[in-house]
């Protein structure tokens, strides 16, 4: 007997990066394209995750993020926001911007980076003084895979995208991927509900895609929307789905095309 259901995706920017910050560390950093979140970033990103939290009345199941460090560490926070053992328990209502004496259950979320999530490939989104000459962005996923807390990651998930898109990738392009990797991220688990972070023309993306009379002009640090669709499931892990509607969104301002 066939079910339905609604599958849930968010989709995240990252947030505040250091460089916006400190401008001379673009001149002394051995990766000047890939700069860390700041202080202020990681607060930011885990009072995000409290509040989405707080606000959803749906489990999230997996986490996919772009390979950028702003992004896995926005997405460390997060995590650690969704797992915070306390506040599952409802021990604790008050929500704190420190991560740093949270205790997790690694068991409640599962991540995995994407890199199809990736910033866009092009000097539209990566500043021509911190852009790697040769186009080699030299991403250790394994390294940054440390960076999310431990017992998180599922190394078994296989990537819509094997590798990073080409450098100097068009801007249409790039649209056009965020929403592929998407549909194709929720396609592969249509049963669970699912949070992506990434980067600004990504949210944008994604925006316009659910409102097409939509012009984004601007993404604040850690906006995001939410979307559905309906799930239909049936005989032998088949399913059919609905097309996904626009719930809601934070830090996202748009105008009429």
């Amino acid at each position: 007997m066939a079910t339905q259901e609604n599958q849930n995706v968010i989709v995240m920017r990252h947030g505040d990066r250091l460089d916006n910050f400190e401008e001379l560390w673009v001149m002394k950093a051995e990766r000047p394209w890939d700069p860390p979140l700041h202080q202020d970033g990681k607060i930011r990103a885990f009072c995000t995750g409290q509040k989405i939290r707080s606000s959803i009345d749906f489990p999230i199941h997996r986490v996919f993020v772009s390979p950028f460090l702003r992004c896995v560490q926005t997405a460390a926070e997060v995590v650690r926001a969704l797992c915070d053992v306390a506040d599952h328990n409802g021990e604790s209502n008050v929500l704190s911007s420190n991560s740093d004496s949270v205790i997790i259950d690694p068991s409640k979320v599962k991540v995995s980076i994407e890199y199809g999530l990736c910033e866009m490939l092009n000097l539209v989104a990566v500043r021509a003084a911190a852009a790697p000459k040769d186009g080699d962005f030299k991403f250790s996923i394994s390294q940054y895979e440390s960076e999310l807390p431990a017992g998180t990651v599922d190394n078994t998930v296989e990537p819509v995208y094997k590798k990073l898109p080409e450098w100097e990738e068009s801007l249409e392009s790039a649209r056009a991927r965020y929403v592929e990797v998407v549909k194709a991220l929720a396609d592969k688990y249509p049963s669970e509900n699912l949070l992506l972070v990434t980067h600004g023309e990504g949210i944008g993306s994604i925006f316009t895609e659910l409102n097409k009379d939509a012009t984004v002009l601007e993404v604040a640090y850690c906006g995001h929307l939410y979307a559905k669709r309906s799930i239909q499931s049936g005989e032998n892990q088949s399913f059919t789905a609905g097309e996904f509607v626009y719930e809601k969104q934070t830090g996202i301002i748009s105008a009429a095309k």
